[in-house]
């Protein structure tokens, strides 16, 4: 996934907001709370995305060929997708959603209705 795709794709999501921090990392927001980021870190130039991860995707994916615990965020169970060929573009998408999913169903009533995205996602994740 290029970063343009990157930042196509969380553009899409309802109510996200967009930043430059952290090295020149795309960082992506929900009600002010991070979701995913996408920047170049290390000597291979290579854009590694970042997102937020349920507790069972965290265990998974952690163990699998280029694709590790975010370097200072994995106490908080964040996955850094090293090698651009260790997932899908249709899988880093699919964990985009659910990043951003759980990030957003742990706002309050309040911030989500300040945002527009009114009552929490029903959908059970493990996070």
């Amino acid at each position: 996934m290029t970063l343009e795709e990157f930042n196509a794709y969380c553009r899409s999501l309802k109510s996200t907001t967009y930043v430059v921090q952290w090295g020149g990392a795309s960082v992506w927001k929900v009600g002010g709370k991070v979701f995913a980021l996408c920047g170049v870190w290390g000597e291979d130039g290579h854009h590694k995305v970042v997102f937020k991860a349920s507790d069972l995707a965290y265990e998974i994916l952690k163990e699998e060929p280029g694709i590790v615990s975010a370097p200072y965020l994995g106490r908080y169970k964040w996955i850094q997708v090293q090698d651009p060929d260790a997932m899908s573009d249709e899988d880093v998408r699919a964990y985009i959603q659910t990043a951003y999913e759980i990030v957003a169903r742990k706002l309050t009533k309040a911030k989500r209705r300040e945002i527009g995205l009114g009552e929490p996602i029903q959908r059970e994740i493990n996070s």
